[in-house]
């Protein structure tokens, strides 16, 4: 059992602490300090619910259905690009030291959320089809695989989006905002592009 929830704590976090855009909104919210329970809530009970969904089997039904997969692929492809090229043009020609939709008012920035969620491939990849996978080795004891799993979601993304006003002296600079820009768009701009290649 203690096995278990910590091996599913150590992989779940090797596989959501990584550079991406749903990762930059949460901290940019974080340091902007708005919505931040919100974007915390929506990212780690997506997360669950995905994780509960891979360990329970769906993930074997996805790769059973790879026209689904297909679909998925170019539709997270297209929005990962489109997201990219506009924290492009955020480095490019920067406005504010606020980032467009960052600073946006409630549902903006809660669709925001719940796109660069449920619209990235990746997340199915690696809640669904890894996590999943991964917990089969655990028998009966998968579930508490899931449980350190999802703890080391809802663990980081409160760190992420309730740490980072820490961050906000940093971010007063402009600049500061352009070099974040410029590491999520070309991340997110290279997860959309390999998606298809």
């Amino acid at each position: 059992m203690t096995y278990a929830l910590l091996a599913g704590l150590g992989t779940g976090l090797s596989l959501i602490v990584v550079i991406g855009a749903q990762n930059a909104l949460v901290l940019r919210q974080g340091v902007l300090r708005r919505q931040v329970p919100a974007i915390v809530a929506i990212c780690a009970g997506s997360d669950a619910l995905l994780i509960a969904l891979g360990v329970g089997g769906v993930g074997a039904v996805l790769t059973a259905w790879p026209s689904a997969l297909a679909v998925a692929r170019w539709v997270g492809a297209v929005f990962l690009v489109g997201y990219g090229v506009l924290a492009a043009r955020r480095v490019l020609r920067p406005s504010s030291p606020e980032p467009d939709g960052a600073g946006a008012a409630g549902a903006a920035v809660i669709v925001t959320c719940l796109a660069l969620t449920w619209l990235n491939p990746h997340v199915y990849l690696d809640t669904v089809l890894l996590l999943g996978t991964a917990s089969t080795g655990f028998g009966g004891d998968r579930w508490w695989f899931a449980a350190g799993a999802i703890t080391g979601s809802v663990l980081w993304f409160s760190a992420l989006g309730f740490g980072a006003r820490w961050l906000s002296g940093a971010f007063a600079r402009p600049l500061a905002w352009r070099v974040l820009d410029a590491s999520v768009a070309v991340v997110v701009t290279a997860t959309g592009i390999s998606l298809v290649l």
